[in-house]
């Protein structure tokens, strides 16, 4: 094996970006969320990017598996698993409470997804640093692409014209969306700028009526639009049922995502509906699958590199939902264009991705690469260029990491909810 490809050091650079003021069933987007930049160096110089959730339970985990990674080729990324388990496993299993994970809605926190969610930025990296060493694209390392765009869902929020405390020079310039004229009007934005041709809401912020008419509003507006509805599990059987049955004559409505939480409540919606359930939630990692397929409880699982540790392990998920004909989306939380790219070159490879993927980054007003990536007709053209096909704006990166450094603590874990006690005290999240 060429020497050039083992790994020579890894560069951890947390950053701290500015997010809007994003409602959601868990409160309120901060001002500011972290993220963590992976670089793996090999030593032929060739510097590998990553990229994952940047908040102090992942960072404890990062570093430890960083300090174990120089000696060891880029190729050995099925090795990963094994060494971050040997490494990081003790402090894993401290950090995993038991808690729902605002930070990605995804359910029950366990060690392994917290490894998983670390592991997937080293895995990345270590592809991104193959692939330019052998002037390939990432894609090519997973088998080729088989298709030359992935398509990309509009994902629309509730939300407030404003963070809490925020000076009016500081207004969000989206404005705000709490009703469902906002919400088509945000929707119309999206549809200009990038030309989206579908739509996901978030919902569980209000009342489901309130998210029905939101919903048969944005059918309305945009006739034949696939639609997607996900109260991120803040609905009980009964009403996850009762607005089930509001929306089960919408044609454009491909499905409600998570409408209740855990796989049994799933499975109980899913017997009472025709309407296909999508899950984020119940769904994360191999050992949740038996169960949740074997019961019917959902109809698409939305994967997510991050959640399921690597681009490898995507694709394999991919095909475990084809031998089940179980359909596939694709999950997006907040990040950055690196993410972006990883996500769009393992879904350039799959063959049964049956709806558009989800993406947060026509949110973002910051990034740590020197080239945005332009979405046409809500698409994103699948690069040939080596590796990811995205450079690092190093002045950037400084300038976020930077901020990430001379925070207080206020923002280095994300916490929804102290956002949203920031303007409401007494505020709890509704469950309906």
């Amino acid at each position: 094996m060429n020497p050039a490809l083992r790994i020579d050091h890894v560069r951890l650079t947390p950053v701290l970006v500015k997010d809007p003021p994003l409602l959601n069933t868990q409160g309120v987007h901060q001002p500011l969320t972290p993220r963590l930049v992976v670089e793996v160096v090999t030593a032929g110089g060739v510097v590998g990017l990553g990229e994952t959730y940047g908040d102090t339970k992942y960072l404890d985990l990062a570093r430890p598996l960083a300090e174990a990674l120089p000696g060891r080729l880029v190729t050995d990324v099925n090795g990963l698993f094994v060494l971050a388990a040997e490494v990081c496993g003790t402090a894993a299993a401290k950090d995993a409470d038991g808690r729902v994970d605002a930070g990605g809605l995804r359910g029950v926190q366990t060690a392994d997804k917290l490894l998983l969610s670390v592991v997937s930025a080293v895995e990345t990296a270590c592809l991104d640093a193959l692939g330019r060493s052998l002037g390939l694209p990432v894609h090519a390392l997973l088998g080729g692409r088989v298709r030359d765009e992935v398509e990309y869902s509009a994902y629309l929020f509730y939300k407030w014209g404003a963070h809490p405390g925020a000076a009016p020079e500081e207004a969000d310039p989206w404005g705000e969306a709490l009703d469902p004229a906002g919400l088509v009007e945000q929707a119309r934005r999206f549809a200009r700028l990038h030309g989206f041709g579908s739509f996901k809401l978030k919902g569980g912020v209000f009342a489901p009526d309130r998210e029905i008419a939101a919903i048969r509003a944005l059918a309305e507006a945009f006739p034949g639009a696939p639609l997607r509805l996900d109260p991120n599990g803040a609905w009980s059987v009964e009403t996850s049922l009762a607005v089930a049955r509001e929306l089960e004559g919408l044609p454009a409505l491909e499905y409600l995502e998570d409408p209740a939480t855990g796989t049994a409540a799933m499975a109980e919606v899913a017997a009472g509906t025709h309407l296909p359930l999508a899950t984020n939630m119940c769904v994360t990692t191999l050992a949740e699958v038996p169960e949740a397929f074997a019961r019917g409880a959902v109809s698409i699982v939305l994967c997510d590199h991050h959640y399921w540790g690597g681009l490898h392990r995507t694709r394999e998920l991919a095909a475990l939902c084809g031998t089940y004909g179980i359909g596939l989306s694709m999950h997006s939380n907040t990040h950055l264009g690196i993410s972006l790219a990883a996500m769009t070159q393992v879904a350039a490879t799959l063959p049964a991705l049956h709806h558009a993927c989800d993406t947060h980054y026509p949110w973002l007003t910051e990034d740590v690469i020197t080239t945005a990536p332009v979405f046409r007709a809500g698409r994103l053209a699948v690069t040939d260029t080596p590796g990811l096909g995205v450079e690092l704006d190093r002045d950037r990166l400084a300038d976020l990491h930077r901020r990430w450094a001379e925070d207080d603590g206020r923002y280095r874990d994300r916490d929804d909810a102290a956002a949203m006690r920031a303007a409401d005290p007494e505020w709890r999240p509704t469950r309906w």
